[in-house]
C-alpha cells in the first residue's frame, strides 16, 4: 500500500510541475523575449544535470552520442522555443491542452517512420483526437490564420516528441535514461548560453523586480519543470511502469487550464469539451502495448 501511494504522489506531483510550465513560460515572457526565456529554461536545466553528463559521457557509447545530441535538440531545445513563441500570442491553457495530442504524434510517427504495429483502436483514438483538436481550435473567440499559425507552432512542437521519443525507444534502449537527459541538456548549455548572449540578455538590470520575477520563473521552469521532473518521471517509470507514466498526459493540460483561469484567461464550455474529445482520443491510443514509449510529453 505504501508503494502505491508513493506512485501515485510522483504521479500527481509530475502532473502539477509539467502542467504548471506553461504559466511558468507566461511569466517569463512578461519580461524577456521568447527566445530568452525558453535559452534560459534549457540553461538551468543544463546546469542542474551537469554533475550527471561526466558519468554519462562514460557509459554511452561514442557510437551513440550524435544521436543523444539529436534527441536533446528535437526533444527539448527546439520544442523549447516553439512553445515559447506561440504563448506571444496564445493563452497558456491552450498551449497545455495542445500539448495532451503528444501520444498521438507519437503513434503517427511510430507508424510512419519506425515501423511500429497499429490497430484499428489506435487509428480511431488517433481520429477522434484530432476531431476534438479540430474543433478545438474552431472554438476560439478570435479564430484567425494567424492566431492558427501560433497554436500550429505548439503542434510542431508536440510533434517533434512524437519523434524524439520514436527515437529514444528504437535506437536507444540499451541506455539509461537519466545518461541521455544529463548527456544532452548539457550539450544545451553551450547554444542556450550563446542565444542569450546575443540577444542582450545580459544588459537587463537585476534591480527590476520584474527582471527578477520573470528570472525565477524561467529557471524554476528549466530546474524543476525540466531537469528534475525528468529523474521523478524515470522514477515513476522504473517503480510502476510506462503505462502508469504515460497517464501523466492527462494530468498536464488540467493543470494547465486550471493556472490559465486563475491567471485570468477565459475557456469556454465547448473548449472544455473539446479537451474531452482530445483526452478520449489518447486513452484509446494509449490502450495496449506501449513498450516503445519512453516518456509523455513535457515543458
Amino acid at each position: 500500500m505504501h508503494a502505491k501511494w508513493t506512485n501515485w504522489l510522483v504521479f500527481a506531483l509530475l502532473a502539477l510541475v509539467w502542467g504548471s510550465s506553461f504559466i511558468l513560460m507566461k511569466e517569463g515572457l512578461k519580461s524577456f523575449s521568447p527566445y530568452q526565456v525558453a535559452s534560459l529554461r534549457m540553461l538551468s536545466a543544463g546546469l542542474i544535470l551537469l554533475p550527471f553528463a561526466y558519468k554519462a559521457i562514460q557509459l554511452i557509447p561514442r557510437a551513440k552520442m550524435g544521436l543523444v545530441l539529436l534527441t536533446g535538440f528535437l526533444g527539448n531545445f527546439i520544442p523549447a522555443f516553439l512553445f515559447c513563441i506561440a504563448e506571444t500570442e496564445i493563452d497558456s491553457s491552450l498551449a497545455g491542452i495542445l500539448n495532451s495530442l503528444t501520444p498521438l504524434f507519437t503513434i503517427i510517427v511510430g507508424v510512419l517512420f519506425f515501423k511500429v504495429n497499429t490497430s484499428w483502436v489506435k487509428v480511431l483514438g488517433m481520429i477522434i483526437g484530432f476531431i476534438g483538436l479540430s474543433f478545438l481550435l474552431a472554438s476560439g473567440k478570435d479564430v484567425s490564420l494567424h492566431n492558427l499559425s501560433f497554436a500550429g507552432l505548439v503542434l510542431l512542437a508536440t510533434l517533434l516528441y512524437g519523434i524524439n521519443v520514436n527515437l529514444v525507444g528504437r535506437y536507444m534502449q540499451n541506455l539509461g535514461s537519466l545518461n541521455i537527459a544529463s548527456l544532452a541538456f548539457a550539450f544545451l548549455v553551450i547554444p542556450s548560453f550563446a542565444v542569450l548572449y546575443f540577444t542582450g540578455f545580459f544588459n537587463y538590470s537585476l534591480h527590476n523586480p520584474a527582471v527578477i520575477k520573470s528570472l525565477m520563473a524561467s529557471s524554476i521552469l528549466g530546474i524543476v519543470g525540466t531537469s528534475i521532473a525528468t529523474i521523478l518521471f524515470y522514477f515513476l517509470v522504473k517503480r510502476a511502469g510506462i503505462l502508469f507514466g504515460s497517464m501523466v498526459t492527462y494530468g498536464i493540460p488540467i493543470v494547465a487550464v486550471g493556472w490559465g483561469l486563475i491567471d485570468g484567461e477565459s475557456l469556454s464550455f465547448k473548449q472544455l469539451i473539446c479537451l474531452g474529445v482530445i483526452l478520449l482520443g489518447v486513452y484509446i491510443v494509449n490502450r495496449g502495448n506501449l513498450n516503445f514509449i519512453k516518456k509523455p510529453s513535457k515543458q
